[in-house]
């Protein structure tokens, strides 16, 4: 009888074993979620019965027994790090943890186009709401202390891009990101300029290259329009360029400029003022900053929009006349 009872037991723990061994296989072998995709957020400091409750699998489940065993199993289960996660629908319990344990968090993305100027970055910033704002009460001079810039005005210094970020990343880290890459490309494009430009310093550079990029969205007119600034600077000729009287008109800009506009002095009314204005006005793209250090000479002093957001060029006062009658003036 004993015998039976020992037979009996046995059978029913290899049944028992066995029925686990296929439960266990079958829970590796299936994704852990069935929609087409999840977002989940682990928290710092969060417990592995924590982490696998957010996937929806409850404590006491069997399929969080299995989890466990697996983490166990491949050593991750104290590796896994906080972040936000977008799971696919094919993701198998081995490639979770993976992700996890090497902290391939979900990515998120802010753009700065071309032209924008740093109030409307900071709005952007401000609007983002996966982002840690740490910088709204501050002034742009108390942001750029807090960059390490020795910069003033904060206008043109950051590089227009997409940049990635994961969640709950600070304001500031992003503009660093900007910072940074805008200071290392200007750089290494200075370097390669062209010789004997009428311009002294990178930053000269950037000035001109802003201007350039809010005269036309023509990027193959940017060297073209470069190279009419270059020949009016060496000429000594005021650079008479709109988008600067625009900038400096502030909000009292209201979508056209008056004569009396173009008359009244402000720093960077370039119908007044000779050479450049102090800052830039916007930020300028890689090609308007290439194409301000490597102009080109097509004799040109003065262009007029043609309406169709490209520009006619002329070499001679005369000529530039005729042009703006015909495409401004709408007469022949």
């Amino acid at each position: 009888m004993l015998k039976r009872i020992v037979a009996v037991f046995f059978l029913a723990l290899t049944g028992l074993f066995v029925w686990g061994l296929m439960g266990y296989q079958a829970f590796v072998a299936r994704p852990i979620i069935t929609e087409n995709t999840k977002i989940i957020e682990v928290e710092k400091g969060s417990s592995f019965t924590a982490i696998i409750q957010e996937l929806g699998y409850q404590r006491r489940s069997l399929d969080a027994l299995w989890f466990r065993l697996l983490a166990e199993q491949e050593g991750l289960i104290n590796q896994l790090k906080a972040g936000e996660y977008e799971l696919s629908s094919d993701l198998l319990p081995k490639d979770f943890l993976a992700l996890l344990s090497l902290g391939k968090t979900r990515q998120h993305e802010i753009t700065f186009p071309e032209g924008w100027n740093f109030k409307e970055i900071r709005q952007a910033i401000a609007a983002n709401e996966n982002l840690t704002q740490t910088l709204a009460e501050l002034s742009d001079v108390q942001v750029l202390q807090k960059l390490g810039s020795d910069y003033t005005h904060p206008e043109g210094l950051f590089f227009p891009d997409t940049y990635q970020f994961e969640k709950h990343s600070t304001d500031l880290a992003i503009l660093k990101l900007a910072y940074n890459k805008m200071q290392n490309r200007l750089a290494v494009l200075w370097e390669q300029r062209t010789a004997n430009l009428p311009i002294k310093s990178a930053y000269e550079a950037l000035i001109l290259a802003s201007i350039v990029e809010k005269e036309t969205g023509v990027v193959a007119e940017q060297p073209i329009i470069a190279g009419v600034f270059m020949r009016r600077l060496r000429k000594g000729m005021r650079l008479q360029t709109d988008p600067t009287v625009i900038y400096g008109m502030g909000e009292n800009y209201q979508g056209n400029i008056r004569k009396k506009d173009l008359s009244t002095l402000t720093p960077y009314n370039t119908y007044r003022i000779n050479g450049l204005p102090p800052t830039p006005i916007a930020m300028p793209g890689e090609y308007a900053l290439f194409s301000v250090l490597h102009p080109k000479d097509e004799g040109s002093l003065y262009f007029v929009a043609k309406g169709d957001g490209s520009h006619i060029f002329s070499a001679t006062l005369v000529d530039h006349n005729k042009a703006v009658n015909n495409f401004q003036r709408k007469r022949k």
